[in-house]
């Protein structure tokens, strides 16, 4: 049976190249990169190397990245050890209603423990209500953090935008974004974006898992996580993962080469799904924003469909697909990203998620095309509602929320 692996928010297959890039760091060059002697120095010039690699990525200094274990510890470090640094300045911060949950339950944990926390909303294509933010911002406002992108409707901010209407109410509120699905998707340059923390991982850029890193701008105050020894500048403690950290530096090096073809491939690929899929299934709705959309992304609602029976069927065929972020995927409620959308309850729960990487390819996006709709009609041919529909034109119990007739329009009309 083929394999059709589109759920690459989650996790992407490892380059081959940087797996054995990273294989002498198992076998061969294993010494302690903290150790004075000389086989530890190998390690952490492999370390050093990475990090370089990472910043250029991003267009940082190589001192301003922090290495982590994962993006759910980037988020919490960013989050947590930020606020504890300058909660002598004030104790409020903000955050949007599409975060991922690592920022989302961090912000909860604050809140617990004496923060103010308010949450930005967005509109039906996901994009941060500007006036939203301002109206959030306070005088004791310390950390605002927003997403990049979306994983789940590929939605992509004007983040310097967003920064300016932050620093323009207070220059020293420190501005933090989760830019796990975009970074070696689009281009970033924290310079110009004028952004103080960054989370970013190695996972879904084609590497090892057990690497992520946090760019921090230099000044920026934070108290870490962990208390232990003196890695990461003391900012991180715990024995660094050298295998999975070159192999992350070494796939942010293939990123920055190769990310404008990649980019080009899977953004043809991703219209082609976005267009033909409506043209053989009716009562279908693309969720998320139209043109500032991450290149690997397709997310649709399905009418008349039971998601988990999608996902099943999808599976059973071969075709891989995601619901919601990666964390919640064994959640069946419906996503508090088409939530945050308005989009309607039964509707949503029928949404999936296809996300390319560089490996798919156009025979791939061909077998969904085929198999897709067939999933779809077997579905709804089992459906007493789509039954309903088809007999009389109108939508029995579709449940509150948005009219399906009215969840999308022309991005244009915005």
């Amino acid at each position: 049976m083929n394999r059709i692996y589109l759920d690459n928010q989650s996790n992407t297959k490892m380059d081959e190249r940087v797996f054995e890039f990273m294989k002498p760091f198992f076998l061969e060059n294993y010494g302690n990169p903290q150790s004075a002697y000389a086989f530890g120095s190998i390690s952490k010039d492999a370390v050093e190397e990475a990090r370089l690699c990472a910043a250029n990525l991003i267009n940082a200094k190589p001192a301003e990245i922090i290495f982590t274990s994962c993006a759910t510890e980037s988020n919490n470090l960013a989050l947590k050890g930020i606020s504890a640094a300058l909660k002598v300045q004030g104790r409020h911060i903000v955050i949007s209603a599409i975060e991922h949950l690592s920022v989302t339950n961090a912000a909860k944990r604050l809140e617990k423990d004496g923060w103010s926390v308010s949450i930005v909303g967005v509109d039906k294509f996901g994009n941060i209500k500007q006036d939203e933010l301002k109206n959030a911002l306070r005088d004791d406002t310390i950390l605002v953090s927003i997403q990049y992108a979306n994983p789940e409707i590929g939605t992509i901010q004007n983040i310097k935008s967003l920064v300016e209407i932050v620093k323009n109410k207070n220059p020293k509120t420190i501005f933090h974004t989760d830019a796990v699905s975009a970074c070696a998707n689009i281009p970033i340059d924290v310079v110009d974006l004028d952004i103080d923390a960054l989370s970013f991982s190695s996972s879904v850029i084609y590497g090892p898992k057990g690497a992520a890193a946090l760019y921090l701008k230099q000044g920026t105050k934070i108290i870490p996580l962990f208390d232990g020894g003196t890695q990461e500048n003391s900012k991180r403690s715990g024995s660094e993962n050298v295998p999975a950290i070159a192999g992350f530096g070494y796939a942010c090096k293939l990123a920055k080469e190769e990310m404008a073809k990649n980019a080009a491939d899977m953004t043809l690929l991703r219209n082609k799904l976005i267009s033909h899929l409506p043209k053989n299934i009716d009562n279908i709705y693309l969720n998320g924003a139209t043109e500032n959309r991450l290149p690997q992304n397709i997310n649709f609602s399905i009418e008349f469909v039971e998601g988990e029976a999608l996902f099943l069927l999808c599976d059973a065929k071969g075709i891989i697909a995601a619901s919601g972020s990666a964390c919640a995927s064994k959640n069946l409620k419906l996503s508090p990203v088409l939530t945050a959308l308005n989009v309607d309850a039964a509707l949503g729960q029928g949404s999936i998620i296809f996300t390319l990487s560089k490996y798919n390819t156009a025979q791939d996006i061909d077998f969904v095309l085929q198999e897709f709709p067939n999933i779809v009609k077997r579905l709804r041919d089992m459906s007493p509602l789509y039954s309903y529909f088809l007999k009389t034109g109108k939508r029995k119990e579709a449940g509150p929320g948005t009219d399906y007739d009215d969840h999308h329009h022309d991005e244009e009309e915005e």
